[in-house]
């Protein structure tokens, strides 16, 4: 290349550079095409970085392709491209071709593959990839190293990353965290506490993440006693993961001290008024434990609202029996121009249910779809069929069942049970036992009700029947217990 090509590479490349030329990548592109230096490897990797950057993936693509020799940082460049947009697949397939072109691949090379493997989950394609490492010496790498253990824990495959994890010399805290998040995404909590309690140096994420999987899988005063010792050591502060994670914890428990003080140092912190989540988190704590009027204030206090917020304080109000209050808020919701999803109308249907408001309920249940384009859901017609049966509709929740687009489930058939029993339909209910009894033949006490129905009425060739079906099952009557506190 003359002196003269040089000079038009470098100012191509400033042009490429500069953040008010890079919307112009035609013209840019068209400049070194007219310029002939549509192979020069320098080029077309920054010009592959820079469609990149914005997304056009394709664009790079194209221009990639007709590269004739195609050097290492430009495969570099295309196959990072594929690791952040996709499809993840080519920058296999791309590093399979550099292999056949014979150019030897880098850590900037494996890094990237790795990263797709993450994407993919494709644990036999990505211990290939690991294999490639240790074939040109680049086990080592460290960065590398921290990635093939973000790939095995990432696909569950926590024995192969424990293999790599043992043996690192040197382990920062971003691979413990992998290590502890890989194990208790498993479902092995105990190990991820384990190593947890390894560690010699934590970060936030270290805590949040071992306290939100003890929350998960229900060990909730572990997760409140890690939280306090988290406080104990004084290393660092919640922040909004944490509070997001803890908040519900106390309201499970009605740790109600705990969760005021963090609802404290959340207004003192700034947290409660730079993130919604803490607000939403907030809220629910309060409905939880009962305190509704607290709830308002922090939900009246937030200084931003999204649909999460109104559906938190009203299926809190609703959980707490205040349908009514329920009904005003979703309309309150409605009329300041807030558009509800399918969990607004859960939360105040349910609230229809509690209040007995049979026409709010056929109203909001009719104008889901009609306003606001939204596919009821089972939970949906639960709640509509509870709040009819309740009402003494039981011919039109029977209705509703039947035209459902959707199987019904076991609550569906439960409530209208629960109706007709109350009203005295005994046909209805055996027809509900029935569907209970197929939909849930592990559950005696369906056989039993079914049983008496039949008893009642005298049909006792019925209950023989019956009988035999649960001994064919190997179905047994619960044992009734009684417990006396002393």
């Amino acid at each position: 290349m003359n002196r003269g090509s040089r000079e038009i590479e470098r100012k191509i490349l400033r042009h490429l550079h500069d953040r008010r030329n890079r919307k112009h990548l035609i013209e840019i592109h068209a400049h070194f095409l007219r310029h002939e230096l549509h192979q020069s490897n320098q080029v077309l990797s920054h010009f592959v970085s820079v469609c990149r950057s914005h997304g056009k993936i394709r664009y790079a693509e194209l221009v990639f392709q007709q590269a004739q020799f195609p050097d290492l940082i430009l495969f570099n460049s295309m196959i990072k491209g594929y690791s952040v947009s996709g499809p993840f697949q080519k920058s296999l397939s791309l590093f399979s071709l550099m292999k056949n072109s014979g150019v030897l691949p880098n850590e900037f090379t494996f890094a990237p593959l790795i990263k797709s493997c993450c994407n993919i989950c494709d644990s036999r394609v990505g211990k290939c990839v690991h294999s490639e490492t240790i074939k040109v010496g680049l086990e080592r790498c460290s960065s590398l190293r921290i990635g093939i253990v973000e790939f095995y824990a990432s696909c569950e495959k926590m024995e192969d990353a424990k293999k790599v994890f043992d043996e690192m010399s040197h382990k920062d805290v971003i691979v413990w965290n992998l290590m502890i998040r890989g194990f208790c995404k498993k479902g092995d909590v105990d190990m991820g506490l384990i190593l947890f309690r390894q560690m010699r140096e934590r970060s936030i994420v270290s805590w949040n993440s071992m306290i939100a999987s003890l929350a998960k899988c229900g060990r909730d005063r572990e997760a409140l006693e890690l939280f306090n010792q988290m406080q104990i050591d004084g290393c660092f502060e919640p922040d909004e993961a944490t509070v997001v994670t803890v908040l519900p914890v106390c309201g499970r428990m009605g740790a109600f001290d705990v969760g005021n003080r963090l609802h404290s140092y959340t207004q003192s912190s700034g947290l409660f008024r730079d993130f919604i989540t803490v607000g939403n988190s907030i809220v629910n704590f309060y409905c939880k434990c009962g305190d509704l009027e607290t709830a308002h204030q922090v939900f009246s206090e937030m200084p931003r609202k999204n649909v999460i917020s109104w559906n938190t304080l009203i299926s809190g109000l609703a959980f707490n029996g205040k349908g009514e209050l329920g009904v005003d808020l979703f309309e309150e919701m409605l009329s300041r121009g807030t558009k509800p999803n399918d969990s607004s109308y859960v939360g105040v249907l349910t609230c229809c249910v509690h209040a007995g408001l049979l026409q709010k309920g056929r109203h909001f249940f009719s104008s889901m779809m009609a306003q606001h384009k939204i596919l009821p859901k089972l939970e949906h017609y639960g709640c509509m069929v509870d709040l009819l049966g309740r009402s003494g509709c039981l011919s039109e929740a029977y209705d509703l069942v039947k035209d459902m687009p959707m199987r019904p489930n076991a609550v569906l058939w439960g409530s209208l049970l629960s109706a007709s029993r109350n009203i005295g339909d005994v046909q209805l209910a055996e027809h509900a036992l029935k569907e209970l009894i197929h939909l849930e033949p592990w559950n005696s006490g369906n056989y039993v009700q079914l049983s008496n129905i039949y008893a009642e009425e005298g049909r006792w060739s019925e209950v023989d029947k019956l009988r035999e079906l649960m001994k064919g099952r190997s179905v047994r009557k619960s044992i009734g217990l009684s417990l006396v506190r002393l």
